[in-house]
């Protein structure tokens, strides 16, 4: 009998220390505080005096709108490409639901400074505010309630994993969390007494915070205990964005840049050619991230973790690659490619690890594929999806927000 055996050939010479940012062209010399991307094409980035920009293609160009504020602008979250919240100082929230085109002030009952926003859905989020504030909606923000946080404390930074499970950091090492959707808040311990910027979950129990004097603190049980990981670095941590367990990046003052492949257990300073502070980032796959700063300063990197993909790559394994777009709403696409004749599993979990789809159940020659996901009967929130073909075994997080 005769054996027929493909080898798809590609080398990968992976240096993760030459990550190369480009500078865009912002159009403003005014402080960005915030940015965020709902792909990677659609992006909204905040600052001084009431400063927003958009681009609807990765950033080539950055157009000016009106918010009707000068206050600075330092929250940002949209759940799609037209519907977003921004926060500032002053209690000032601003709302979009046309991309920007036209943006609307809700009445926040405060005029603390608006630090931080996140939505699970179009209609559900919180903000965190200064001297320990807590707001909350269930409707879009036409009403936003006070929440008791149990703290004076400044709160900086904000992430939910979903509707009822979320942490709040801020200043002297605050942390807190909810798993009923704010009505009750917990101070978790973690002993740091500085200022905590930063938090970004990829499930229930995975996260990592960034803050003060290069702070990087990383949970594996949803805070019941948090590590200190090395930094490297002095630099002031102001922002960090996860896109899995392991891949996630830092930026800070200095024009401080930090990536992770392994979920922070190595943490590797790139080049990003500017000494000015950087804000904000937003990590959006594999091969895309923005980064916002100071002076009106955005950098742009094609392949976010700082892997130089020089490939010619021996395709003799095995590979499950990052959905796309992510986050995303309704669709998107999984690849992933075997090396030999295989039975192929595909099956999606929600954070609880209740199976929700299964898109791939049927034995697959050596190839590469595409299979889309489309959630519409979904509700927002992290998932999960396992690729099994035979011993192998991976799994990969996506966030659908509608």
């Amino acid at each position: 009998m005769r054996k027929i055996f493909y080898f798809f050939v590609v080398l990968s010479f992976v240096n993760i220390a030459n990550a190369q940012w480009v500078t865009q062209t912002s159009g403003t010399t005014n402080d960005l505080w915030g940015v965020f991307f709902i792909d990677a094409n659609n992006g909204t980035a905040v600052g001084k005096d009431g400063t927003i920009l958009r681009t609807s293609d990765g950033g080539t160009t950055w157009v000016a709108q009106t918010s009707g504020t000068l206050q600075i602008i330092k929250g940002i979250f949209f759940t799609d490409a037209n519907t977003g919240t921004v926060g500032a100082n002053g209690g000032v929230i601003l709302r979009t639901t046309n991309g920007g085109t036209t943006w609307v002030e809700q009445t926040s009952g405060t005029t603390f400074w608006v630090r931080a926003v996140f939505f699970t859905d179009a209609n559900t989020g919180t903000a965190a505010v200064n001297d320990g504030v807590i707001l909350r909606t269930t409707d879009g923000g036409t009403n936003w309630v006070a929440q008791t946080s149990g703290t004076t404390n400044n709160l900086e930074g904000i992430f939910f994993t979903d509707a009822n499970t979320g942490i709040i950091v801020g200043q002297t090492g605050t942390i807190l969390r909810t798993t009923d959707g704010g009505t009750s808040w917990v101070a978790q311990t973690s002993g740091i007494t500085s200022t905590l910027f930063d938090v970004s979950f990829t499930d229930a129990n995975s996260g990592t915070i960034v803050g003060q004097d290069g702070i990087i603190l990383r949970t594996t049980d949803g805070g019941t205990n948090w590590v200190e990981q090395t930094s490297g670095t002095p630099q002031w941590l102001q922002s960090v964005s996860f896109i899995d367990a392991n891949n996630g990046l830092a930026v800070g003052t200095g024009g401080t840049i930090l990536s992770t492949t392994d979920g922070g257990t190595s943490w590797v300073a790139q080049t990003s050619g500017t000494t000015v502070t950087l804000r904000g980032v937003s990590f959006i796959n594999v091969n895309t991230a923005t980064v916002v700063g100071e002076v009106g300063t955005i950098l742009r990197m094609s392949n976010a973790t700082g892997i130089e993909d020089n490939t010619i790559k021996i395709h003799t394994n095995f590979t499950l690659m990052q959905n796309y777009p992510n986050p995303f709403n309704p669709s998107s696409t999984i690849s992933y490619s075997v090396p030999e004749i295989v039975f192929v599993s595909i099956r999606v979990y929600d954070v609880l690890g209740n199976q929700v789809a299964i898109l791939v159940n049927e034995e697959k020659p050596i190839g590469s594929y595409e299979v889309k996901l489309d959630a519409t009967g979904l509700p927002s929130g992290i998932y999960f999806y396992k690729l099994q073909a035979g011993n192998f075994v991976e799994t990969k997080k996506m966030v659908l927000m509608k």
